[in-house]
């Protein structure tokens, strides 16, 4: 039996102005439906502090470094957020990368921005799990 080489997933979504508790709860639901399957880069791994300007060039950087790391993006679409938005920008756009969202939000009342550059976006965190299992989980022969 073969295996196909893991894939990477960089866990994008809202921690600037989002309550601490949310930001990482998500993330570790994720990491535990995923992490079997594929490798994990959680932005939240790292311990800086939002708005100290000698943080705001280093958290960007590493994030970018975690997207261009990663082959495919699950985002947290669950408000508006500049920095996640950026993120799915500079990985579809920008890199060719595969961005797959879950979110709240009717289509009609989603950003035209993130519907253009997330490749399929769900209602769900468990129906973007599954969708990323089915279309990106390991092969065997």
């Amino acid at each position: 039996m073969s295996y196909k080489e893991h894939k990477t997933i960089y866990l994008s979504g809202p921690i600037m102005d989002e309550h601490e508790g949310h930001a990482r709860q998500w993330r570790s639901t994720a990491r535990q439906l995923l992490e079997d399957k594929f490798s994990i880069l959680d932005p939240m791994r790292r311990q800086f502090i939002d708005r100290q300007v000698d943080s705001a060039n280093e958290i960007v950087e590493f994030d970018l470094q975690d997207v261009r790391d990663a082959d495919i993006l699950l985002v947290n679409y669950n408000k508006p957020s500049i920095g996640t938005s950026m993120e799915v920008f500079y990985a579809a756009h920008d890199m060719g990368k595969f961005v797959v969202a879950f979110s709240p939000f009717e289509f009609q009342n989603c950003s035209p921005w993130m519907v253009r550059y997330c490749t399929k976006i769900l209602p769900s965190l468990e129906g973007a799990v599954k969708y990323i299992n089915t279309h990106f989980g390991i092969e065997t022969n």
